[in-house]
């Protein structure tokens, strides 16, 4: 052990990895409680979802640990799960095994640019303003999901939105748990947004607002109503291209940006800050999204959370194989998970949204041509109600920037190609 995970060559020691792992899960572990609750609104058996949440989430942490030998943890993303559950299954229609087959593809196209050079070239040809603007775009997307969520914004058809009933205590509750790990955080209280979780759902189930679970423990959920039932010929066959390249690429820059910032924090980047092995962590990555998509969940992806595990000490993969195994032992705990309420994981979608909005910061606001189309495609994103639209406008907007501002050679071949595929679809659809 101390050899092939290089213990004592990353100044670490068995006991303060297990602490590691044990921090990461705390600040991950809500996703067992609000991924099935998104993707239980597409028809998918909630029950199943969980497991498949959890299993994932394992798989994709046993493979970073094992093969990569990073402290990263994995888990099914949030932003991606909002996108599979709202747009392609909520506004677009379709099955949600056809998302699933989309997912599966998404993810064997990133595992084919993790194996392959392709990768880097992808990566470093997209625009860093873009990068940014896609993150922070999914942030509010996020927000305004969370803010349905909670009932504090409701539809209108004279103004699309309009403010809900504040003196609801579903309202009341979410607004308060908002606030409560947002207070937390900054005081870094460990499992915050998990703590407030639970919490918000007691009150609920005390007071009577929500149904209590009937038991704490019980046997995991089966996984047959989910599992391999993911359907890839209707995903190819109803040109879900664009749905495909918004999964891939939103997965592809969010896992290389969390593993550079995560093992950079590590201290296992070299001296340029690049990442050794980032190859194989790309692999794990990639492979969880595949597995996960045929057990019945959304893109797996590496979790920024991990940077609390780093921070407790945590340097070799010994601290993803810990997250890994909480999760499994998580999955008898379904009762609890199936009975958190809408309102009670609302206040977790709202903050990671404010968390990922935080990413504008980095855009050049004193060059028009960056900041401009960074803003289309991060407003479009919530307004569209689409990721991949707000992807597609955003990159047209910027060539088109570009070309009239005078700085067309700082349009690369890709981010055109991308532009113009994407203004075919708007124009054909």
């Amino acid at each position: 052990m101390l050899r092939y995970f290089e213990l004592e060559a990353r100044n670490s020691t068995l006991r303060r990895e297990i602490v590691a792992g044990f921090t990461t899960f705390l600040t991950m572990a809500y996703i067992i409680f609000v991924n099935p609750q998104i993707l239980g609104g597409t028809g998918m058996d909630a029950g199943a979802a969980l497991v498949a949440t959890c299993i994932a989430a394992a798989f994709g942490s046993i493979v970073m640990g094992l093969y990569a030998n990073f402290p990263i943890a994995l888990a099914p993303g949030m932003g991606l799960n909002a996108y599979f559950a709202a747009v392609v299954v909520g506004t677009m229609g379709l099955p949600w095994q056809a998302a699933l087959g989309a997912v599966f593809c998404s993810g064997v196209l990133m595992l084919i640019l993790s194996v392959l050079p392709v990768r880097e070239w992808v990566v470093n040809a997209i625009p860093r303003s873009q990068k940014h603007a896609i993150a922070a775009g999914i942030g509010f997307f996020l927000f305004i999901i969370g803010l349905r969520s909670a009932g504090v914004v409701v539809g209108s058809d004279a103004t699309l939105v309009t403010l809900g009933n504040l003196t609801e205590w579903t309202v009341i509750l979410a607004v308060l748990g908002f606030i409560a790990i947002v207070g937390m955080e900054h005081l870094k209280q460990p499992a915050s947004v998990l703590l407030c979780i639970l919490i918000v759902a007691g009150i609920g189930w005390v007071a009577g607002i929500s149904p209590a679970p009937e038991s704490l423990v019980a046997a995991p959920p089966s996984l047959a109503p989910t599992a391999f039932q993911l359907d890839i010929a209707a995903a190819v066959e109803v040109g879900l291209v664009a749905i495909i390249f918004a999964f891939l690429m939103v997965d592809l820059f969010d896992t290389s940006g969390t593993l550079v910032a995560v093992l950079n924090e590590a201290g296992l980047t070299d001296g340029t800050g690049r990442v050794p092995g980032l190859k194989r962590a790309l692999v794990a990555d990639s492979s969880a999204t595949i597995v996960g998509s045929m057990l019945g969940t959304s893109t797996t992806t590496s979790y920024i959370e991990s940077a609390a595990g780093v921070r407790a000490g945590g340097r070799t993969g010994i601290t993803a194989l810990v997250v890994a195994g909480l999760f499994l032992v998580s999955i008898v705990f379904a009762p609890i998970a199936t009975a958190i309420p809408a309102f009670a994981t609302a206040p977790a979608i709202l903050f990671v949204g404010c968390v990922m909005a935080r990413a504008l910061r980095h855009v050049e606001w004193d060059d028009l041509t960056e900041s401009v189309p960074a803003i289309v495609t991060a407003l479009a994103m919530p307004f569209t109600y689409s990721i991949a639209t707000g992807i597609g406008l955003g990159f047209i907007t910027y060539v088109l920037i570009k070309a009239v501002g005078g700085r067309r050679h700082e349009v690369n071949l890709a981010v055109l190609v991308v532009a113009v595929l994407f203004a075919i679809r708007f124009m054909v659809t």
